[in-house]
């Protein structure tokens, strides 16, 4: 999916970017959020390549993105179907598991970020 963008003289035409954005399936839509979610949240983990990615984990956030994932994930996994939402529903756990692995202190089982949609992970 890819939204519109200005072109480098002007603004984007609304009628264009209303036109792009209903050409877009709503499978895709949910699909490109939650790999956004997952990409931020892998990086709040402290999942990043690089010698940088000590620096850039951040838990708190972390456990915001995870959590709003797991509801995006929950919520639409009826409506986009089971083949996309079998593989959404295996990056978060991944992520839910990381998170424990990354925290010092571990959340009791149930109380992890997005475990009240998706249930203990552990």
């Amino acid at each position: 999916m890819s939204l519109p963008t200005a072109p480098s003289d002007g603004p984007i035409d609304a009628a264009t970017a209303t036109r792009d954005i209903a050409d877009v399936a709503a499978v895709e839509v949910i699909t490109t959020a939650a790999v956004h979610l997952m990409s931020a949240a892998a990086v709040k983990c402290g999942l990043a390549e690089g010698p940088e990615a000590a620096d850039q984990q951040d838990l708190d956030e972390a456990r915001k993105l995870i959590t709003a994932l797991a509801a995006l994930v929950t919520a639409s996994a009826p409506d986009i179907g089971n083949q996309h939402a079998r593989s959404l529903r295996d990056g978060l756990r991944s992520l839910q598991l990381a998170f424990r692995e990354a925290s010092v202190v571990p959340d009791a089982p149930g109380e992890g970020p997005g475990e009240k949609y998706t249930g203990s992970v552990v």
